[in-house]
């Protein structure tokens, strides 16, 4: 069996207030990166001094709150988009370590067997609970195999996430601890932001064979860039398969760690993220920004 394996520290700083102010702060950029707020209203709309929200933003993204909101300018996506093909295909040919200095990560896919797959999760514990994001509150979930779920919750009511993680694992016995699952999401977190040092992290995945191999595809597309559906499909030997690799990246079931967010259309258009395009826009962003930091 392959197995999937992510290097990350867990960040020095100790966050005394949480991922939950970030989270909100990156939400409220998002939203309003056109009339570019400043420092001063985006401090005043988190409920912080502009001192100590510039502290707490930096610590918990990696970068400043300055930084992101270039990074979300309509453009970035569009270049992003136009080197896309060269870059992916440059990433395979280089292995996994990709043209940015951020991601020199050691990845390593460890998936179900087709039988183990078939079953559903039967005689497989999952313990999960809901934990404070840079993107938002987002459930993970584990087995003692690896992080099986890693999706986010947002703004809604958390029954319905806990319910498809449970209908995706239908045969799986589910319990919920916080304690098992915190220094899992603090890995999860800081590789998200580059950060790769450390013991691995691994991911549990369940999938058809097309699925794991294109969620495999997803995962040599470097640290913030983008590329087409396309170029996923040629790269796995289907260049006619472009729908089905839609669907395939639509049905990834562990949001940052395997990198769906990076697959766009043709036109350069950022749609059709499971957990919404105003947190694909910002998860392009920060990966963008921490690239050309």
């Amino acid at each position: 069996m392959a197995s999937l394996a992510l290097r990350a520290d867990e960040p020095s700083f100790a966050r005394a207030d949480g991922y939950e102010p970030v989270a909100r702060a990156i939400d409220y950029l998002v939203n309003n990166f056109e009339s570019a707020p400043s420092l001063e209203a985006t401090a005043e709309h988190i409920g912080l001094s502009p001192a100590h929200f510039q502290r707490v933003f930096k610590e918990g993204a990696g970068i400043s709150p300055k930084r992101f909101l270039q990074f979300l300018a309509a453009g970035e996506a569009k270049q992003a988009f136009e080197r896309g093909e060269s870059i992916l295909d440059a990433a395979f040919a280089a292995g996994l370590s990709g043209p940015s200095r951020l991601h020199d990560l050691f990845l390593v896919a460890e998936a179900m067997t087709p039988g183990a797959y078939k079953k559903k999760g039967e005689g497989e514990t999952i313990r999960y609970a809901f934990v404070d994001g840079p993107f938002g509150e987002a459930l993970i979930g584990a087995t003692d195999k690896g992080i099986a779920w890693l999706a986010f919750s947002g703004h809604c009511s958390r029954a319905p996430v806990l319910d498809e993680m449970k209908g995706d694992w239908p045969a799986a016995r589910f319990i919920e601890d916080p304690a098992f699952v915190k220094p899992l999401a603090v890995k999860a977190f800081a590789f998200a932001q580059g950060q790769r040092e450390g013991d691995p992290l691994r991911l549990h995945v369940q999938g058809t064979n097309f699925q794991l191999k294109v969620w495999n595809a997803l995962l040599h597309i470097p640290f913030g860039e983008v590329v087409t559906y396309g170029s996923i499909a040629q790269e796995i030997g289907a260049p006619r398969a472009q729908r089905a690799v839609g669907a395939a990246v639509g049905a990834n079931m562990i949001s940052l760690l395997i990198p769906c967010h990076r697959v766009i259309l043709s036109s350069g258009v950022i749609h059709n993220y499971r957990w919404g395009v105003a947190r694909k826009k910002a998860i392009l962003a920060m990966e963008k920004a921490l690239t050309a930091a």
